[in-house]
C-alpha cells in the first residue's frame, strides 16, 4: 500500500458532561470524555473487562454544528459513535517549562445511539448531517422562535 491512514472509530458511553467553548475567532469546539470497553484474560487466566478512555474533540464543519449539536444535547452516560482521526498537540507547561503532549481524537462524525429517556435502545440521530440553522431530526423549531423544549427531540 503506498499511502497510509489515520482514522478511529469508537463506540461508547461519555464519562462526563461535554465541554462547548468558543475560540476568540467564534468557532464552537466541544470536548467529549469517552470510555470503550474490551475483554480479555489477566495473567491468572481470568476473563476480565478493561476500560479504555479517550479525549475527543469536536469542531464545527463550515455549516455543520457538530460542536453546538454536541454540546446542547449530549450529557454523561449517553452512548455515541464517534468517527475521526487522532492528532497530537504539543504545548510548553507554564510552570514547568517542560514539553507536554495530548493525543485526541478530531471527530468529524458524531451519532447518538441511545435515545434520552432511557439510556438504550435503538434510535439513532446522526448530528453530523444537520444542515445549518436547523432543529435536530424530527423536532419543529418553536412557532415564537424561542429555544427548543427538550421533551420535544425525537431522541
Amino acid at each position: 500500500m503506498a499511502g497510509s491512514l489515520n482514522r478511529v472509530m469508537l463506540i461508547g458511553r461519555l464519562t462526563r458532561d461535554p465541554e462547548l467553548r468558543y475560540t476568540p475567532s467564534g468557532t464552537a469546539v466541544c470536548q467529549l470524555a469517552l470510555a470503550t470497553n474490551r475483554y480479555g484474560q489477566d495473567a491468572s487466566g481470568e476473563r476480565r473487562e478493561y476500560t479504555d478512555y479517550h479525549d475527543i474533540v469536536v469542531w464545527n464543519q463550515g455549516n455543520r454544528k457538530l460542536a453546538e449539536l454536541c454540546g446542547q444535547y449530549l450529557q454523561k452516560g449517553r452512548l455515541v459513535y464517534v468517527e475521526g482521526r487522532l492528532q497530537t498537540r504539543s504545548w510548553d507547561d507554564q510552570n514547568t517549562g517542560q514539553k507536554r503532549y495530548r493525543t485526541e481524537v478530531n471527530a468529524n462524525d458524531v451519532q447518538f445511539l441511545d435515545s434520552r429517556q432511557d439510556g438504550g435502545g435503538l434510535a439513532t440521530a446522526t448530528v453530523g448531517e444537520e444542515p445549518a440553522g436547523a432543529a435536530v431530526r424530527g423536532a419543529a423549531p418553536p412557532a415564537d422562535g424561542g429555544d427548543i423544549d427538550p421533551d420535544d427531540i425525537p431522541f
